[in-house]
């Protein structure tokens, strides 16, 4: 079927509060529409969440609050927020589905940890703990900060953004840990935490720990945005 490719993105989980409610930041429907996709925001919850991937051409897994140190075998600690349990297990089938199906997926912030949970790896709970503050990855008590990184020159990642080195928009206090299976760090901040993977033997799947939706003017993060649609757009055909 012709026509601009439908991709699906994964909102937030419930928000408590007295109007309980499912939410997304506008810069992922935003950057998806400017590349010319059409965007389906897919909240937690249905009993098959495999069965919404016949609907898109695409999956985006989106940031957001912390994966559940459970699901991975972490420790509880004092910084991990946001946890619901509903939305690790609505974007853990998803995923899995995505990677089985082969179809395009593109892994933002949280969805780059999450990816690596689901191909067996684990996360750092707090980034300072282990890194330093050397490189900040997000300002207190939860604001964006900017910091380059370093792409890795024959990696998927860097001849989609056509740089080796560039400033990103950083929101994140948990990281990888081990690497899990099949996967390949292709990018690095100053300090050493792991900032993308790639997948091998996927035709289209990149994981960024950095947040391009966010970097509307920013060359790189729109060419990503543009391959992801691209991709979408071959396998809708």
């Amino acid at each position: 079927m012709a026509g601009r490719p439908i991709i699906g993105v994964t909102s937030y989980g419930r928000a408590d509060s007295a109007t309980p409610s499912f939410s997304l930041p506008c810069g992922y429907v935003d950057s998806l529409r400017k590349a010319g996709a059409i965007p389906l925001v897919l909240p937690p919850g249905e009993d098959d969440p495999a069965q919404l991937l016949t609907l898109v051409d695409g999956l985006l897994l989106a940031g957001g609050g912390d994966i559940s140190p459970a699901a991975y075998g972490g420790a509880e600690h004092e910084t991990v927020y946001s946890v619901s349990e509903e939305r690790d297990q609505f974007e853990f089938t998803l995923a899995r589905q995505a990677l089985h199906d082969e179809v395009p997926l593109l892994c933002i912030c949280r969805g780059l940890q999450l990816l690596n949970v689901v191909q067996g790896g684990n996360l750092h709970a707090h980034v300072p703990d282990t890194f330093g503050d050397q490189v900040p990855h997000r300002q207190p008590p939860r604001l964006t900060v900017c910091h380059p990184v370093r792409i890795a020159a024959n990696s998927r990642l860097a001849e989609i953004v056509g740089t080796t080195a560039t400033d990103v928009c950083s929101w994140h206090h948990q990281a990888i840990d081990r690497i899990g299976n099949s996967l390949t760090a292709v990018a690095w901040a100053e300090d050493g935490v792991v900032e993308a993977l790639e997948l091998a033997g996927h035709p289209w799947c990149m994981a960024v720990q950095w947040h391009p939706e966010m970097q509307p003017d920013d060359v790189a993060a729109q060419k990503l945005f543009a391959s992801f649609t691209q991709a979408a757009a071959a396998r809708r055909r």
